[in-house]
């Protein structure tokens, strides 16, 4: 298992690094067309569009803000197996399984999925802390099964 969960965390690292190109990109590209929006005589039409850059530059450096602290949760999360539910934990339940990690989404591994879901989440909130033999209500009433 302990495999797995070095391809899990990889995984997400990877979901991460991808996000953070994305928006440095984009962060990039709006900072590049602020700098050649040149006045027109449409005057109300050029102030529209640095407006609505500025706008964009802000989303991103929000985006970029939570890609930064996703970066802080992997570089603190160990992979050591724990009785209870933990960041880094692998959680097998009756329904699905889930990696406390960040939220990375779906991730198929030896045709397996997984779900990468922060300990913040609604459903990562309710398994932090549980054990094999509880229940969770998410949905559905889901059995832990096993703890990695």
């Amino acid at each position: 298992m302990q495999d797995i969960k070095q391809q899990l965390l990889n995984s997400c690292f990877e979901y991460v690094a991808r996000r953070s190109k994305t928006v440095s990109d984009t962060i990039s590209s709006n900072q590049k067309a602020l700098l050649s929006e040149t006045k027109s005589s449409a005057g109300d039409k050029h102030e529209t569009g640095r407006a609505m850059l500025q706008l964009e530059m802000e989303k991103a450096s929000q985006q970029l803000a939570a890609i930064n602290q996703m970066k802080k949760v992997l570089a603190k999360l160990t992979i050591e197996t724990s009785v209870l539910a933990k960041l880094g934990s692998l959680i097998m339940t009756d329904h699905a399984n889930y990696f406390l990690a960040v939220s990375a989404g779906e991730i198929k591994i030896n045709k397996t999925t997984y779900y990468a879901i922060s300990p913040g989440s609604p459903i990562g909130s309710l398994l932090l802390g549980k054990q094999v033999g509880d229940t969770v209500n998410f949905t559905k009433e889901m059995l832990i099964k096993a703890i990695f």
